[in-house]
């Protein structure tokens, strides 16, 4: 197990304008034009695993119908990944897969512990929402959370984790001060309207559907696609170490068929979710096209951009208890954030 010790210097921050103009490096860099195909004979076959299930994974199916794979010269065998993000990480670091996508709040304490997955791209940020029940007299006011109960779906939950940390930054004690209580995903609305929580963290699109079941019952008091966090990833694009060191220009095409994915979705949203209905007969075309709209997919960083955003999530995670007190952020995102394009 790779221990990674404490630095004797703090991690550096970055401004929002810096932030920005990051990201904005990062729309220059998605121009397919940038990025010529691979050249080679026979295109290099792999699997990709990711969710079906998750809506926000969006730019793997465009990346499949709308060619960006094949001109990148790889054949992508889709595996819709049903288990836990564990079992997802394991199945990369063995060669089960050779790449995978899923959420970096799952990700961050696996990798901690020395599973050789490395990080290599992202796709989007977003998609994690905060709300309050109004008739609770839970608001914006984060301090109207004192003494209430939060609803979450399972309590090591990519909205649970990520939302202590909000709250913690603004004072809030998230042992003490609030109680966090598990329930059904979808059975979260009917815990609230008896009275049973005051909160809910989750993640889209299953609040999207308790808000559309229950309208005006809701406020919103996070949303991981604003503030400080909207020039920040959500899903990450994550590789085999083998597959990594050892094929590093078939590692570089997935990720730019991936960035060239993510930026059609931003530029595209309409025409995305027509495309990825067919994978998801849950949901209709319009819910699809809302959801899609409201995440950032403009923002896909890979590199050294995503190696400091790497390095700030654990500095987040290390502070709320999460990651190990002697893990040095800056020395655990140089070990497990590869920039593949370089």
């Amino acid at each position: 197990m790779r221990e990674f010790l404490k630095a004797s210097t703090p991690a550096p921050t970055l401004s929002r304008r810096q932030f920005v103009g990051a990201g904005a490096a990062a729309g220059v860099l998605a121009g397919a034009s940038l990025w010529p195909a691979v050249a080679q004979s026979q295109p290099r076959k792999l699997t990709l695993a990711w969710s079906q299930a998750s809506f926000c994974q969006v730019p793997v199916p465009i990346a499949l119908e709308r060619g960006f794979f094949e001109q990148n010269g790889l054949q992508v065998e889709v595996l819709n990944w049903g288990g836990s993000a564990d079992q997802l990480l394991e199945a990369l670091a063995t060669g089960k897969a050779e790449v995978g996508v899923g959420l970096i709040h799952r990700w961050i304490k696996p990798l901690e512990a020395g599973l050789d997955v490395k990080l290599i791209g992202s796709l989007h940020g977003g998609c994690l929402r905060f709300v309050g029940v109004k008739a609770a007299g839970v608001t914006q006011d984060v301090n109207t959370l004192k003494g209430k109960v939060i609803g979450v779906a399972d309590l090591n939950s990519p909205a649970k984790q990520f939302f202590a940390i909000h709250l913690s930054k603004q004072g809030i004690d998230v042992d003490k001060d609030v109680e966090w209580r598990v329930f059904p995903a979808d059975l979260l609305d009917v815990a609230a309207k008896k009275g049973e929580i005051h909160a809910i963290a989750d993640g889209d699109p299953n609040l999207y559907l308790l808000e559309k079941r229950n309208p005006g019952v809701f406020a919103e008091i996070g949303n991981s696609a604003k503030g400080e966090y909207a020039e920040k990833i959500c899903c990450v694009l994550g590789g085999g170490g083998t597959f990594v060191r050892e094929e590093k220009q078939h590692a570089a095409a997935v990720v730019r068929s991936l960035v060239q994915a993510s930026q059609y979705v931003a530029e595209n949203p309409n025409e995305s979710a027509r495309i990825f209905a067919k994978y998801t007969p849950k949901f209709e075309v319009d819910d699809l096209q809302r959801l899609l709209a409201e995440l950032t997919y403009q923002h896909h960083p890979a590199g050294a951009r995503l190696r400091d955003e790497v390095r700030d999530f654990a500095a987040d995670f290390r502070g709320a208890g999460i990651l190990k007190r002697g893990t040095d952020p800056v020395r655990f995102a140089n070990h497990i954030a590869v920039d593949v394009l370089s």
